[in-house]
């Protein structure tokens, strides 16, 4: 296995995209362990080599970047390019260039950042104010349109991109843009804001995300005490629901952040506010605030989110549905709301070490974030829907896509907020990898992998993770540098895992679902092995989720499967393919699972004539031809060109 070797950083808070002041568990560092060739390995080799260029090429074609050299020249006008919007993409990419740099070392990655850094600072203006879209000639005022400007959001972005190269590089010209950007809006929206004269929040929750972690890296508490205030105002209905759909709650104005029972509304925004909750509670030892999240994030993963992890279930506004509303073929399942899902999960784990949190990550992570880009990284999906009823249409791959629920990956959007966050996410995967307690190292996602953290106690413990996860389910740790004295290695059995076998000391045991634990003193070279149970079974939906009420899913290990129309029998289209659950799903020896169903027959009946009001047995699946259907992981769907897929599959018999 040929990897960089890590090595404890002398800065244990510095190097990671989130570092809380109080947690249970510390996030590792990008230099404290190193991925090997496998899956996410190679995702993040793609994301390096591919997508950071492909983004920054298409912003360039688009004119975004350009809309800093007009705002510096002072040459902006009404036909400014791009949405309101399209800057926090230029600052996404540069956060994932950062990224990319502090984990590889990559000199291009040290280009891309100085020289997107070279083209925004000369638009920031004197008191720190820093938008293309907004304040500049032919332009709206600053703040005109809180509800949808995206102002705030695009400096939050700023901010986190800022992060990034201070704690893979230290102090830079973007540390300073990034600082008088913060002042700035501490300035607008501080406390004297607080008049009921109109919003005093941003309607896309983030700037609060950057706050809190621009506050952290630069020990500036001031930035946190903003955040907080964003996150009190909020629910007070000061925004304009009249101008969108669903109302206060598509900007999560509705019910106050520590009132609210669920995720509603828009899914990202709900998200976003989510992430920033958490953060300022640890920050300032909020139990309450942090109950409220963990009691949001409970309901809506057992109630409004869908078998690949997926939130949103609502096209109209991007934005979860009510409790069990569900559909296959309309959920919406933004990439975008997976990544914030993560980064929820992620802050919820840290304080807590709860591993049900690791679990819905690692859901996520294979069944909606690595779904959305193409194996190349120049193409993506924004919507993730679990059933496709028409093979999309093929594009041509040189234009820009209208619309974000198609059938294929496109190359870029004309809202194209995924690409750039993708990109930020895949750069820094491996830090989602494992964490490290005051006594011991916790291993929550596998992967071939080198581990050397400093635990909270100041003793380093080096690992090497070796498996062929997720194609097969033996994890083997191997203890490169044992800590002095008694420690605790904890290796995360998903909760998927019944029947997870632990061997270590020469002996053999159960593992149940949570955590595998072992506690005693370690030494070098011995290996801990978990064993996995991922083949190929058959999952069931919650009965009140009516939209796939007598249908069953495929799942092997971590990974959600699809029937897609090319690799069905002739004849047996997927409205017509039912699966026969008396005989349990196979591997097909390639990644693939083979199963056993029926074609059925085409119903009786014709135009003008209701599909309903047959007898039982008419259509019935026992009278359909047997057939074997190959399903395919989901996140591999429509790599082989436009297809028609299905997840859920109408099941025979039932339980």
């Amino acid at each position: 296995m040929t990897v960089h070797e890590p090595t404890a950083p002398t800065d244990p808070r510095g190097g990671r995209p989130v570092v809380p002041s109080r947690s249970l568990h510390r996030p590792l560092g990008l230099g404290e362990i190193a991925l090997g060739p496998g899956f996410w390995e190679a995702m993040q080799r793609t994301n390096a080599a591919a997508t950071l260029g492909h983004c920054e090429a298409w912003m360039e074609r688009l004119g975004w970047l350009a809309n800093f050299d007009r705002a510096a020249a002072g040459t902006t006008g009404p036909d400014r390019p791009g949405w309101s919007f399209s800057d926090s993409e230029v600052y996404k990419l540069l956060e994932a260039a950062a990224w990319e740099y502090g984990r590889s070392g990559d000199p291009a990655a040290d280009r891309a950042v100085r020289r997107l850094t070279a083209r925004i600072a000369p638009a920031q203006d004197a008191d720190g104010y820093l938008n293309t879209c907004f304040g500049h000639p032919g332009r709206p005022p600053r703040y005109s349109d809180l509800e949808t400007g995206h102002e705030l959001y695009c400096t939050g972005h700023l901010l986190q991109a800022a992060v990034a190269r201070l704690r893979t590089v230290g102090p830079d010209p973007l540390t300073a843009v990034a600082r008088r950007a913060a002042d700035q809006v501490c300035a607008v929206f501080g406390p004297e804001r607080d008049t009921g004269a109109g919003p005093a929040v941003g309607g896309h929750p983030e700037i609060e995300l950057g706050l809190v972690e621009l506050g952290r890296a630069l020990g500036e508490e001031r930035y946190t005490a903003q955040a907080r205030l964003f996150l009190d105002r909020r629910g007070r209905g000061t925004l304009r629901g009249d101008r969108v759909p669903s109302g206060a709650a598509y900007f999560q104005d509705d019910v106050p952040v520590r009132d609210a029972e669920v995720w509603r509304g828009h899914a990202v925004r709900a998200l976003y506010l989510a992430a920033a909750a958490a953060d300022v509670a640890a920050e300032q030892g909020d139990d309450g605030l942090h109950a409220a999240v963990e009691r949001q994030w409970a309901r809506t993963v057992g109630r409004r989110t869908y078998l690949t992890g997926g939130m949103g279930a609502r096209h109209q506004d991007e934005g979860f549905g009510e409790d069990w509303e569900l559909p296959a073929d309309r959920a919406y399942c933004e990439s975008c709301a997976g990544i914030a899902s993560v980064m929820v999960s992620w802050r919820l784990f840290l304080a807590s070490g709860d591993m049900r949190y690791a679990d819905l990550m690692e859901r996520t992570l294979y069944n909606v974030v690595a779904a959305a880009p193409s194996a190349d990284g120049r193409a993506f999906f924004y919507a993730n829907p679990l059933h496709q009823r028409a093979a999309g249409a093929a594009g041509d791959g040189g234009g820009v896509s209208p619309r974000a629920e198609t059938g294929v990956r496109a190359p870029w959007f004309d809202v194209s907020c995924c690409p750039t966050n993708l990109a930020r996410t895949l750069a820094v995967w491996h830090t989602y990898a494992a964490a490290a307690g005051r006594r011991e190292l916790a291993v929550l996602q596998y992967a071939n992998a080198r581990i050397r953290a400093e635990l909270g106690d100041g003793r380093v413990f080096g690992v090497e993770v070796e498996t062929g996860y997720p194609a097969d389910g033996e994890v083997a740790v191997r203890v490169t540098d044992p800590p002095e004295g008694a420690a605790v290695l904890r290796l995360r059995v998903p909760g998927w895992a019944a029947g997870a076998v632990l061997e270590e000391g020469g002996r053999r045991r159960r593992a149940g679902p949570g955590a595998a634990v072992v506690e005693r003193e370690f030494t070098r070279g011995e290996v801990v092995r978990l064993r996995l149970p991922v083949g190929p079974r058959f999952t069931w939906p919650d009965p009140r989720i009516d939209a796939v009420r007598g249908c069953v899913a495929v799942e092997r290990g971590p990974l959600v499967y699809c029937a897609e129309s090319i690799d069905l029998p002739e004849g047996a289209g997927l409205d017509r393919l039912a699966v026969d659950t008396s005989a349990a799903p196979a591997d097909t020896g390639d990644g693939r699972v083979r199963v056993r169903a029926r074609a059925l027959r085409e119903p009786g009946g014709g135009d003008g004539v209701l599909p309903y009001g047959g007898s039982a047995g008419s259509g019935a699946v026992e009278g359909g031809e047997p057939v074997e259907a190959v399903l395919t992981p989901y996140h591999q769907w429509a790599e082989r060109g436009p297809t028609a897929m299905r997840v859920w599959l109408p099941a025979f018999p039932l339980p």
